[in-house]
């Protein structure tokens, strides 16, 4: 149930603090995300077991990493923000997080690199619910001048999760080969009960969700409140439409005959692009999945076009917020990479023990990442207060200073260098998150930050969780060094810094005028 307007406006920050209960959501978002990044990376410190058990490569761990479950991730993401947009917030999350979590534990089921990837899928669907709905409720909990601070600490758990994932991964793993070298309970080796150990408290968590009051939206920017949507489930069937091949032919259809065959068009280069990549040797699972998740966004942002022209132009429609996105995208791009191949590299080329490596990156990464992303953005709301694209300063800086310490991390020839490198690695690039997101919900009315986050996110998985494993795994697997493999993605830095200071000179104005341009599609405010 909704909570009155006189007491959102109460809790949810007409005034510039926040309530006692905005800060308790808080809490219990954060222990989501923990929980989402748990079951998301564990597989990192379990990569070499699944590796040989299942007869894998580098670039199918990057693939099974990223990709398989980035690009679902990305497609649902989009109809699951406008499913927050339009539904209870905390209902959704509760679905979610008992679909993540179910998935986890069945990928300890797996006996085949396509059992897992199949698991790995629904697991990328469930936690699509997670962050949309999260964004949506805490920037309507939290003022404007509270927003990057608490989606920074949001955003935290982030890392916190995946450093309790490599730190409890690596300690089973080790400790349950060690008791039962040729297999335990059930005949399942140490990975298999890595997950099924952290996928099954976040059943229980979901119970939790459930309690969450659910707050106006924009009430805490004074603003009335949108009408309830009529049929939310039918506006996310028809948002499926648009998104899932080959329905999107159907949603294309609806546009006539110009847009179904501009959609047509659109498929035929994808095909034909792919087609190519498999032909000179690219792994077709991988490009596959890549050039479904590109036309599938396409064909998504078409539809957004016809369907809510004022959502279009305040997302899709407005450089400051593409811009924005790829540069924090191309920061994911190296930070996801970073943080899946760091295990291994510790494993196979330090020769470190999975529980020590679990422990040291696990907890220094936790560490840095929570520091990182708090400290920078309370810098950034600092800034922002100063000038309109003060955070994007914080999103520049995240950009180039990492640079080094990566290439050190990754050369480093002792245990001893590497969990120091890595951990001043992780706290620099990590301030840039709170930062690019709050900077996105700023660019947009608050009906639309469901949308806007799904949005954001497809920067965060097209362009850096589904590209960046595969791309260092696959240059490792040619090259024959992980080291390598990994340094090659330093290429991207270039565009990233590029893409954050065309972000920076661009926010102020689009900002300014996001009521003028959304009247000018058609909004009603």
């Amino acid at each position: 149930m909704a909570v009155p307007l006189d007491a959102a406006v109460s809790d949810a920050g007409a005034s510039p603090h926040a309530s006692r209960y905005a800060w308790y959501v808080l809490g219990i978002l954060f222990l989501v995300y923990v929980l989402n990044f748990v079951d998301r990376q564990i597989i990192s410190i379990l990569a070499e077991d699944i590796k040989r058990d299942l007869n894998l490569r580098d670039e199918d761990l990057g693939f099974l990493y990223g990709t398989a479950f980035g690009v679902f991730y990305s497609l649902f993401g989009i109809p699951l923000g406008r499913l927050a947009d339009n539904w209870h917030r905390g209902r959704l999350m509760v679905i979610g997080l008992a679909l993540w979590s179910t998935m986890t534990a069945l990928s300890g089921l797996s006996r085949s690199g396509g059992d897992l990837a199949a698991a790995r899928i629904g697991v990328g669907i469930g936690e699509a619910t997670a962050s949309p709905s999260a964004y949506s409720l805490i920037s309507d909990w939290f003022p404007k001048r509270l927003r990057a601070t608490a989606l920074s600490i949001y955003s935290a758990g982030l890392y916190v999760g995946g450093g309790v994932s490599l730190f409890i991964g690596g300690l089973i793993v080790q400790n349950w080969n060690r008791t039962w070298p040729t297999g335990g309970p059930f005949g399942l080796v140490g990975w298999q009960a890595a997950f099924m150990a952290v996928g099954i408290p976040g059943l229980i968590v979901a119970l939790w969700i459930a309690t969450l009051r659910e707050p106006v939206r924009g009430a805490v920017e004074g603003l009335p409140p949108p009408a309830p949507h009529p049929a939310p489930f039918r506006a996310f069937g028809a948002e499926l439409v648009t998104i899932i091949p080959p329905l999107t032919l159907i949603g294309a259809w609806a546009g006539g005959v110009r847009a179904l065959a501009v959609n047509l068009l659109a498929a035929g280069i994808t095909v034909a692009v792919v087609s190519g990549l498999i032909a000179i040797g690219e792994p077709w699972p991988q490009w596959t999945a890549v050039g479904i998740g590109a036309y599938a966004v396409f064909s998504w942002a078409c539809a957004l076009r016809r369907r809510d022209p004022a959502a279009f132009a305040l997302i899709v429609g407005t450089p400051a917020f593409i811009c924005t996105v790829v540069a924090y995208g191309l920061n994911a791009f190296l930070a996801y990479a970073a943080s899946f191949w760091a295990a291994p590299y510790a494993l196979r080329v330090l020769g470190a023990s999975p529980a020590t490596a679990g422990f040291y990156i696990g907890g220094t990464g936790a560490l840095a990442g929570f520091l990182g992303v708090t400290l920078g953005g309370m810098i950034a709301d600092r800034l922002r207060a100063r000038h309109p694209a003060g955070r994007l300063i914080v999103v520049i800086f995240g950009a180039v200073v990492p640079v080094p310490f990566l290439v050190m991390a990754f050369t480093a020839s002792s245990t001893a260098m590497l969990y120091p490198m890595l951990f001043l690695a992780q706290i620099t690039a990590s301030c840039a998150l709170g930062s690019a997101a709050a900077t996105t919900q700023d660019l947009v009315l608050p009906r639309m930050r469901g949308t806007a986050t799904a949005t954001f996110f497809i920067g965060t998985t097209l362009l850096g969780l589904a590209l960046g494993p595969y791309l260092a795994g696959r240059v490792s697997s040619l090259s024959g060094s992980l080291s390598t493999g990994m340094l090659s993605l330093l290429l991207s830095v270039p565009i990233t810094l590029a893409a954050a200071i065309a972000a920076y000179r661009l926010v102020p104005a689009a900002e300014a005028t996001r009521e003028a341009r959304a009247r000018a599609a058609g909004e009603v405010i």
